[in-house]
C-alpha cells in the first residue's frame, strides 16, 4: 500500500501541471492555479503516510540532524510522507510560479519548460525564475490584467 501512494502523490498533482503547461491562460487553469486547495489530496497521502511514523517524524523534524533524518525516511512510511511534502511544495511553488508569469506577461514557452524543472528540481527552478522575475518587474512592464 505504501509503495502505491508513494507514487499515485505524483498523479494527483499530474492534472494542475498539466494545466500550467499546456494550456496556460485558460480560463480553468488560471482559475486552478489561483487555489491552494490543489493540494488537499496530496496533504491527504501525506496524513495516511505520516501518521503511523508520527513519533519518528517529530524527532526527525523537532530535533534534526543527518542520522535522524536518515533513519525516517529509511521507513517506507517517512519516505513516502517526505516525498508527498515535496510534491505538495513544488505544486504550491509551481502555482504561485505561474501566477507570478502571467502578471508579468512571461511568454509560455519560457515558462513551460520551467515548470518541468520545477516538477522536477524545484530549488534550481526558483532560482532561475527568480531573476527573470526580477528583471521583468525592474523594466516597469506593466503586468497583465489578473481575471477573477
Amino acid at each position: 500500500m505504501t509503495g502505491f501512494l508513494f507514487e499515485f502523490t505524483f498523479f494527483l498533482a499530474a492534472p494542475v501541471w498539466l494545466l500550467m503547461i499546456f494550456a496556460p491562460g485558460r480560463g480553468i487553469t488560471d482559475r486552478v492555479a489561483a487555489s491552494p486547495l490543489t493540494v488537499l489530496p496530496v496533504l491527504a497521502v501525506y496524513l495516511v503516510l505520516a501518521v503511523p511514523v508520527l513519533p519518528e517524524l517529530w524527532t526527525a523534524v523537532s530535533a534534526p540532524d543527518i542520522d535522524t533524518f536518515r533513519d525516517l525516511t529509511a521507513l517506507a512510511n517517512g519516505a513516502g510522507a517526505v516525498w508527498a511534502q515535496v510534491i505538495a511544495w513544488d505544486l504550491l511553488l509551481g502555482q504561485w510560479m505561474y501566477r507570478e508569469s502571467r502578471r508579468l506577461a512571461l511568454s509560455p514557452f519560457l515558462m513551460g519548460p520551467l515548470l518541468v524543472l520545477t516538477i522536477l528540481l524545484s530549488p534550481f527552478a526558483l532560482l532561475v525564475f527568480l531573476p527573470i522575475r526580477a528583471a521583468r518587474s525592474a523594466k516597469g512592464v506593466r503586468p497583465a490584467p489578473v481575471e477573477s
